[in-house]
């Protein structure tokens, strides 16, 4: 039994984490004396239809396919596309036939996720978003989640150990669990012993909606910690807060009459774009969970698109190689590889691999997809409304 059911990264990478028909599939190919030199191409979408995603997963995906007879064109991570292939691979098949089930799984998944983080981010343009999912999924999903947040423009996150993978540092403030362990009406002792304990350069942030009014809690904790309290925290669980748009301003307001317009006001727990678009004017910043770590993935498949050099294509899916197009309006555009694009359109395609070795990586460099994600997000005017808020997070 594996230690908490994880499928390891030696399973992934020699294709055992892969469903059973691929080791069919070779087993039959090996037993005709079949390796036939394919085309196939990752795609969600056949044709534009106005509703553009976010692309991200592309580093595990060309760790995978590293170092194997293959060459794979890619759009680069954090390029919006809609229709049309993401990913093309050509080479032998039972080279890549059963890396087929994780490569879909590494760009399916990112892909969602990243696609979420966008909504939030142009929801709130301007505010701090910080990625508070990573309760919502399995442990070993949490660098994923977290690096999926960033390239859709999240400003940080919170999950350590994720922090430690992708190489940066994570965030946080203070948990209800630390006011409830000092008792009802010790919130002022919980706000000392977290200035106290947390390092110097750490932000004092005090959660202010625990036991009592959040317009209470917050005058109490600047009058605790004075000039040392960086912002607050709001955290009201739904059934309790009301309108929260107005317990906010409230906050706000009686924080800035007693001369602490200086202290932010942070808010969090079920938010998505809907909430980040009321609220973006009143507060500095949010922390969103289950919005983005519970988006739904993409729905990428590979289809081989030629054989030996001749287009092919099962019913419903186009044949032959295709390449995809960012027009001078901001449109995407499918058209064959073997044509000229639109007059005018840049070509989203780029190689990554050649004969096995990488050959582009800054194709999927984290700040170089976030800085891609949201300068496309600008051409191509993204405003997705997202999918209905749900979660619930810290």
């Amino acid at each position: 039994m594996s230690e908490f059911d994880i499928v390891d990264a030696a399973a992934i990478r020699e294709g055992r984490a892969t469903d059973a028909y691929f080791e069919r599939t070779e087993a039959a190919l090996e037993a005709a004396g079949r390796n036939p030199r394919v085309v196939a191409e990752v795609t969600a979408d056949q044709f534009p239809d106005g509703e553009f995603e976010l692309f991200a997963g592309l580093g595990n995906a060309v760790e995978l396919l590293a170092g194997r007879d293959v060459d794979v064109d890619a759009i680069p991570e954090g390029r919006l596309f809609d229709g049309g292939p993401v990913m093309r691979v050509e080479g032998p098949y039972l080279e890549f036939a059963r890396l087929e089930t994780s490569l879909l799984g590494f760009l399916s998944h990112a892909s969602g996720m990243a696609t979420a983080a966008l909504d939030c981010r142009v929801a709130a343009p301007d505010s701090q978003i910080l990625s508070f999912g990573a309760r919502h999924v399995h442990p070993a999903m949490t660098a994923a989640v977290e690096r999926s947040a960033l390239v859709g423009g999240f400003d940080g996150f919170s999950h350590v150990a994720a922090g430690e993978l992708i190489g940066r540092e994570a965030s946080g403030t203070m948990p209800h669990a630390l006011a409830i362990c000092f008792g009802r009406g010790e919130q002022e002792a919980a706000w000392r012993a977290y200035d106290e304990g947390v390092p110097a350069d750490a932000p004092r942030i005090a959660l202010c909606d625990t036991y009592s009014d959040e317009v209470d809690e917050a005058l109490r904790a600047v009058e605790t910690l004075g000039d040392d309290l960086d912002g607050v925290r709001l955290d009201t669980t739904g059934s309790r807060r009301g309108d929260f748009r107005h317990i906010i301003r409230e906050v706000g307001l009686e924080l800035d009459v007693r001369g602490h317009e200086d202290v932010d006001v942070y808010v969090s727990g079920g938010l998505g774009p809907a909430d980040l678009r009321d609220l973006r004017d009143v507060v500095d910043g949010f922390g969103v969970g289950g919005y983005v770590s519970n988006a739904d993935p993409v729905d990428f498949a590979l289809d081989l698109v030629a054989v030996d050099g001749e287009p092919a294509a099962k019913r419903g899916k186009l044949s032959g190689a295709k390449d995809v197009y960012r027009t001078a309006d901001g449109a995407h555009a499918v058209g064959l590889a073997e044509r000229s694009g639109p007059e005018g359109a840049e070509s989203l395609m780029e190689p990554v691999i050649r004969d096995g070795e990488v050959v582009a990586d800054d194709a999927f460099d984290l700040s170089a997809a976030t800085e891609r994600a949201l300068a496309d997000a600008e051409a191509v005017g993204y405003r997705n409304e997202g999918r209905p808020d749900d979660g619930s997070d810290q």
